[in-house]
């Protein structure tokens, strides 16, 4: 199965539009890349979408601009380091580095690769040591035991890993894995019929500490349980300490379908009080844990958890919009992230009511926008109603460039192997 476009016609046109706009607002951005370097919020984002264009042959200056724009971020990164984060540190440049082929003949870019085919990406003036050197600095990051530090796909554990699994069949990548599962394993706590993750209340905002003083099992993508399972299904088809691995995913697996309630996953689990019903989202609610869950089904072959994930899916689709708590149209927990993830899901079993379910949140995103305003008519929703001119891949207009771009080409959306919702087809092998 190849990737196909959803949308056709006027609607693939609009959505073009929509890429042009946000990319003549970046262009500056990209012809002086500046400020934060991140794959969230950064530059390294502002990359990743321009690898992307330069595969569609839309941009034809865009694989100057990825150089540029990693460039800028491996600079800022060695002059002020930061954490370890995927999302906002060192691992998502090195993520972002390896995925746009920074060594000749390996990435997704690269004509010889399975998953690409013209090859138009060539970032191989960076040098391969500099990925090297961050394989070192996460490997001795990892040998903190026993491990306090967060275990999520945003700042912690399952982030690292998504960095090694990019990195794979290296050596340097194999020991990192290990060590994330290690880590992982160490930090495992048996509940009920499966097993679960805490969340200590240093890691959360004030107000939801204040909630909950005593912390909570956090049951979204993002920050939870899911992101666990979709990054130990990727480690068992990987092959690698698959027996370790398979035992937190099968554990993870029960304790998360033992929180569905009856209208959705919660946010989050605390003993004494009553999840709130989770908004439809990639960060949290029923698409997110739907989209890993199933790749954790893919990748392991479980059928079982694949009918409990399409379920969960089904569910997601029909709950109208005035419900879904969606305010604007980013990729974290707005409209073009839910299309994303209903057209992720729709070409991996092909599901007619998931293509649906994509095409009406499309239809939200195109609409959101609004000319002259933010970054390409689209503005960010900040906590307390504000409205922000976010330019960046999670929560701003990049990432909405790139869920606009995959719905409109045969480009196949690898980039989404970042939130750990890239779903294998049903006839790969």
């Amino acid at each position: 199965m190849t990737w196909q476009p959803l949308l056709e016609g006027a609607a693939s046109e609009a959505a073009r539009e929509g890429v042009r706009a946000i990319l003549a607002d970046l262009e500056s951005w990209g012809r002086e890349p500046s400020g934060d370097p991140s794959l969230a919020g950064g530059t390294v984002g502002l990359a990743v979408l321009h690898g992307y264009l330069a595969q569609a042959g839309l941009g034809p200056e865009s694989e100057a601009v990825a150089r540029r724009c990693l460039r800028h971020a491996t600079a800022a990164m060695a002059e002020r380091p930061g954490s370890a984060s995927l999302y906002s540190g060192l691992t998502g440049v090195g993520w972002a580095m390896a995925h746009l082929l920074l060594e000749k003949g390996t990435g997704p870019f690269c004509a010889k690769h399975p998953w690409g085919r013209s090859g138009k990406m060539d970032l191989s003036p960076f040098p391969a040591d500099d990925l090297v050197e961050i394989d070192e600095v996460l490997l001795d990051h990892l040998d903190q035991s026993p491990w306090r530090g967060e275990y999520d796909l945003i700042e912690g554990l399952v982030g690292f890993g998504v960095y090694a699994l990019e990195r794979l069949p290296r050596p340097g990548a194999t020991a990192c894995l290990e060590r994330v599962v290690d880590r992982l394993a160490e930090t495992v706590e048996p509940q009920g019929n499966g097993v679960t993750w805490w969340t200590d209340p240093a890691w959360v905002a004030p107000e939801t500490r204040a909630e909950y003083p005593r912390g909570y099992y956090n049951a979204g993508l993002a920050h939870g349980i899911p992101g666990v399972i979709g990054l130990l299904g990727r480690v068992c088809a990987a092959g690698v300490a698959r027996d370790k691995a398979r035992s937190l995913l099968d554990g993870a697996v029960r304790w998360l379908l033992d929180q569905d309630g009856p209208e959705s996953f919660p946010y989050w689990v605390a003993p004494g009080a009553a999840g709130d019903t989770a908004r439809l989202a990639w960060c949290y609610g029923d698409p997110g844990v739907a989209a890993a869950l199933l790749g954790a089904a893919r990748h392991v072959e479980e059928p079982a958890w694949e009918s409990a994930a399409l379920a969960i899916a089904r569910r997601a689709a029909e709950r109208p919009y005035e419900e879904s708590g969606v305010k604007d149209a980013g990729l974290c927990h707005g409209s073009a992230g839910l299309a994303h993830l209903f057209n992720r899901m729709f070409q991996a079993p092909g599901e007619p009511r998931l293509a649906e379910a994509a095409r009406s949140w499309f239809e939200q995103t195109l609409a959101m926008r609004r000319p002259g305003r933010g970054i390409g008519g689209y503005e960010a929703w900040e906590p307390g109603g504000a409205r922000s001119a976010d330019r960046g891949l999670l929560t701003g207009a990049t990432g909405i460039a790139l869920v606009l771009l995959a719905a409109s080409t045969d480009i196949e959306p690898l980039w989404d192997r970042v939130l750990l919702v890239s779903i294998a087809p049903l006839t790969d092998p």
